[in-house]
Formats: C-alpha cells, sequence, structure tokens
C-alpha cells in the first residue's frame, strides 16, 4: 500500500501539500524522509535545515512505527508554508503510550526540529497516535 495526495492549492515557491499513506514498516521510512527533503528543498531550505527535517522526520516515524498496529498505514501530511514546513505523522497504534515516553528518541526529534507535539487519541476502540512537527530555515522560528 502506497497512497499519494495533493492539493489543489499551491503553497509557497509553487509546493502543494502532500499526504503519503505507507504500511507502518521500517522499510517505507526512507521513502518519507525523501519527500520531506525533497519538499524542503523546492522551499529553498539551507542544506542543514533539509537534513535536519529528513532526519526529524526519520525520526518521528520511527518512533510511530514501533507503536503501530501491524498492517496498518502510516500516514505523513506535509503542509509548506512561507519559510517552514509543518509535517504530521500518525499511526493506529497497539496503545496510548505517547511517542514521548521513548526519552532518547523523543529527545533527538525535539533537537531536530523547531516545534513538536504529539497526540493521542481514542480511534476505532484503538488508539491514534500523532507526532506533528515544523521545521526552517535556521534561525526562523516556527509559528
Amino acid at each position: 500500500m502506497s497512497e499519494v495526495g495533493t492539493s489543489p492549492v499551491v503553497r509557497a515557491h509553487g509546493v502543494r501539500a502532500v499526504e503519503v499513506k505507507v504500511f507502518a514498516d521500517a522499510e517505507q521510512v526512507p521513502l518519507l524522509r525523501s519527500f520531506a527533503a525533497d519538499i524542503a528543498m523546492r522551499l529553498d531550505f539551507d542544506l542543514d535545515a533539509i537534513e535536519d527535517l529528513r532526519m526529524a522526520v526519520d525520526e518521528a516515524c520511527s518512533l510511530l512505527v514501533r507503536a503501530a498496529v501491524p498492517g496498518s498505514a502510516l500516514a505523513c501530511g506535509f503542509e509548506p508554508g512561507e519559510q517552514v514546513i509543518t509535517v504530521r505523522v500518525g499511526v493506529d497504534a497497539t496503545g496510548p503510550t505517547p511517542p514521548s515516553a521513548d526519552a532518547m528518541g523523543w529527545q533527538i526529534l525535539t533537537t531536530l526540529a523547531q516545534g513538536v507535539t504529539e497526540r493521542v487519541e481514542p480511534a476505532g476502540g484503538g488508539h491514534r497516535v500523532t507526532i506533528e512537527l515544523t521545521s526552517g530555515p535556521a534561525g526562523i522560528d516556527s509559528p
């Protein structure tokens, strides 16, 4: 399973919002890292900011893949802004444990991104865990 949807609305630098759904499997994470890096390049992020975003998406996805219900989908949305990109990654999880419970992974993620939030919500008899992160060029604070 791989699905890609793009917004009909063109955002900053001619880049559209994108949502990608893949199996919640570690083998799929490089695909999402590549999407993140490509969008950051199109938004004219500097090389360090591109690499930070790529690694932040990798860490967010890795945290969620470990918590995912086997066979479920990992949904990753990329919303470009003028000087920032917002990434939302979500998965149906086996339990209500937030990603921040993995202290080392959460520390890495919060160091790489300018802003990070998490949500755990009931969903269909289980739980939906979401990480939202914002990133941009060095020296630019996220909203």
